[in-house]
């Protein structure tokens, strides 16, 4: 079927087009780590973005990964699903006395209460406590891996704020930052976009709940340039500047984030929220607790709760075939509130984890040290994790907004064009240690047997953003056929001129 774009969603198309491909496909050359332009460029704008580009684009990263192996339960004769003692403390660490004491006074607790105190207990929590990013930590992220794929990210949100119209603010939202490299990367593609972006009003805004790592993403994004908020109560409670002048705040919640047409950026993000446990047995539904194991006082066991709990009752879908479901109450909350910002503000939300469809059973597990850890074993110094359910994500979000995916990382990257950049690095890289942390950094985020098939992207965007444009009217066009809405980079394969 012959489609055809309005002259305004041509031209668009074809300036944004041109600017990827500029950064995409400009020749140039590896000399002393610096990158300089080679070959005819057309005009001083094509030489400046191919210097920016090749300079953003041509340095190489190489980091470990975490494992992503799942770590599956241990089922016993009785109600015990899990046991797991100290590691070899004699005396109980602080967040385990915290949790035995809780116990004793109210009895087992959900799995969501665990993990929430766990790791965000104001005092005592993990994310509060450690920084426990990169190679030294317990875990590793997409972004420290390669800056590619942060600035991939960015080429999606400039592509979504031009298919929205090109608003004339542009707030990017980050929930759970890290250390602030993909927002770094991020901001590194508007810099070099700028004759795209115009003049949009952009700033950024975190997410945060972690002091520590507040900190490291300040100094990361600001330098010098931040300070915290004067009184305690203030939803803002850190506020700064990059070096280009763009303001960068901080938040404890979404809900304090300013309305506005925002894009949405969670990565790594929802699979660290507490998450219910429910297991079916004979009498029906049962919601799965965190006890005291009664013949080792300072060691925690899993149990099932003989009668139905509230979240037994009110999470578990009538249909539901699996025999063991986890669910994040509280990633379907923030989902509902990021598409009724979208419904009410515009934007577009990308949730970047690993995940299913609604088809895997018990995916709770621990990390430290990039090794997998007993979730039970000394709370407070592992990170905890569970798949995204992203079928339950898309049924919170509702009717009012368009749900794409979930598609594999290697599927988005590839879609964003992520090979065509890196023939242009290898082309005109001749270091071999530079060229071998390009080909093993590209390997990582997209081999299906590492983080290609195991991450997935999901979005949730404004449903204009999918609606067909409205035919103009006239005699001369009556017999043309139906616009089609502009295609969504990642979702489906980016065109370059």
């Amino acid at each position: 079927m012959c489609c055809y774009e309005t002259r305004c969603q041509r031209k668009w198309r074809k300036i944004f087009q041109n600017k990827i491909s500029m950064a995409i496909n400009g020749k140039a050359t590896f000399h002393n780590g610096l990158k300089k332009c080679n070959g005819t460029l057309k005009g001083r704008m094509r030489a400046l973005l191919c210097v920016k580009a090749q300079q953003l684009l041509s340095r190489g990263f190489i980091h470990p990964v975490r494992p992503s192996a799942a770590v599956r339960w241990q089922a016993a004769p009785s109600k015990l699903f899990c046991s797991s003692p100290p590691d070899g403390n004699n005396t109980p660490p602080s967040m385990l006395r915290h949790l035995t004491s809780k116990i004793k006074a109210t009895g087992p607790i959900p799995v969501a209460e665990y993990m929430r105190e766990v790791l965000t207990n104001p005092v005592k929590g993990y994310y509060v406590r450690n920084n426990m990013l990169g190679p030294e930590g317990d875990f590793i992220t997409s972004p420290e891996i390669s800056q590619i794929f942060g600035e991939l990210i960015g080429v999606w949100i400039i592509s979504e704020w031009m298919g929205a119209g090109q608003p004339k603010q542009l707030q990017l939202v980050e929930l759970g930052p890290g250390k602030g490299s993909l927002a770094s990367d991020v901001l590194r593609v508007f810099s070099q976009l700028q004759s795209v972006l115009g003049g949009a009003s952009v700033s950024l805004h975190l997410v945060e709940v972690s002091p520590a790592l507040s900190l490291l993403q300040a100094q990361n994004l600001t330098g010098n340039r931040s300070q915290e908020a004067d009184a305690k109560d203030d939803p803002v409670y850190r506020r700064g500047e990059t070096d280009a002048g763009l303001p960068v705040s901080w938040y404890h919640r979404l809900d304090d984030v300013p309305t506005g047409f925002s894009v949405f950026v969670a990565h790594e993000f929802f699979d660290a929220l507490p998450i219910h446990k429910f297991q079916r047995t004979e009498k029906g539904w049962r919601e799965v607790l965190v006890d005291i194991d009664p013949e080792k006082p300072d060691t925690l066991r899993f149990v099932v709760a003989p009668a139905p709990t509230l979240a037994s009752t009110s999470l578990v879908q009538a249909d539901e075939t699996r025999d063991h479901v986890e669910v994040s109450a509280e990633g379907g909350v923030i989902v509902q509130q990021l598409a009724r910002r979208i419904i009410e503000d515009g934007g577009a939300a990308l949730i970047i984890d690993y995940g299913h469809n609604g088809t895997k059973t018990d995916t709770f597990r621990g990390f430290k040290g990039h090794q997998l850890h007993d979730v039970l074993a000394s709370p407070g110094s592992a990170d905890l994790t569970a798949d995204v359910d992203f079928n339950y994500l898309r049924r919170m979000a509702g009717g009012g907004v368009a749900c794409l995916g979930p598609v594999t990382q290697r599927t988005f990257l590839k879609n964003m064009g992520i090979d065509t950049r890196m023939q242009v690095l290898l082309r005109n890289c001749s270091d071999p240690s530079t060229r071998k942390q390009l080909i093993s950094s590209y390997n990582m985020l997209t081999n299906p047997a590492k983080m290609g098939e195991r991450f997935h992207f999901f979005s949730l965007l404004h449903p204009s953003r999918l609606a067909k444009p409205q035919k103009p009217e006239g005699l001369k066009l009556e017999k043309k056929k139906s616009p089609a809405p502009l295609p969504v980079a990642g979702f489906t394969e980016l065109k370059f001129a």
